[in-house]
């Protein structure tokens, strides 16, 4: 096990339209709060429907091609993640479309160079998954900048520019190569995986076995 002061690499490689990743993450931020320990958390990009056009798909829709999912079922898995969203302190809003975040993650990318990643990160989950805003959007977008923190005129410039694209692109790469096709997925030191929205019990028991 290493020193508790030794900083403890996480890397969390989610999408913003997941809903088990904001469970997810809420879990390992208290997780982390629990523990005590210091830790380096990366916020790592994931699209799960690069195809997805900007103006969104309906989630009906959405789940019956790419699931053979029906109303009823879909009806039943909206109500356990809304369910294990309570559970881990979140209202979770019931999903009607789903979304292309591809300017989500370059926005994401930027706001990481600027120490405000985290930030961004729970103000798009909020924006999504608590008032059903489309991420694709750069109003949304520089809504969700501002709340972190950041400078909306230069989050616009990223938007406008097409920044950070290939970044984000060779990352997603990346992290399939390395094996990730779901998401959300948490590695730790680079060494132990722990994937989907766990709760804080599971991501508490691998930070202590460091």
């Amino acid at each position: 096990m290493a020193e508790t002061n030794t900083p403890l690499r996480i890397d969390f490689v989610s999408d913003v339209t997941c809903p088990w990743c904001a469970i997810g993450l809420q879990g390992l931020e208290l997780a982390i709060a629990r523990v005590g320990r210091p830790v380096q958390l990366h916020l790592q990009p994931f699209e799960l429907n690069p195809g997805i056009p900007p103006a969104g798909e309906r989630i009906a829709d959405y789940a019956a091609r790419k699931y053979g999912v029906g109303a009823d079922e879909l009806a039943a898995r909206q109500a356990l993640i809304r369910e294990r969203g309570a559970a881990a302190g979140l209202a979770l809003a019931v999903r009607t479309h789903v979304y292309n975040t591809f300017d989500a993650h370059r926005l994401l990318h930027w706001a990481g160079l600027q120490g405000r990643a985290l930030e961004l990160k729970r103000a798009l989950l909020q924006a999504y998954h608590v008032r059903g805003e489309n991420p694709a959007r750069h109003d949304v977008l520089l809504q969700a900048a501002t709340a972190a923190g950041l400078d909306e005129a230069a989050a616009r410039g990223v938007l406008d520019s097409g920044t950070f694209a290939d970044e984000v692109r060779e990352s997603v790469r990346r992290w399939q190569r390395r094996g990730i096709d779901s998401v959300p997925a948490v590695v730790f030191d680079g060494r132990q995986l722990i994937a989907g929205g766990q709760p804080a019990e599971v991501f508490e028991q691998a930070l202590r076995s460091f």
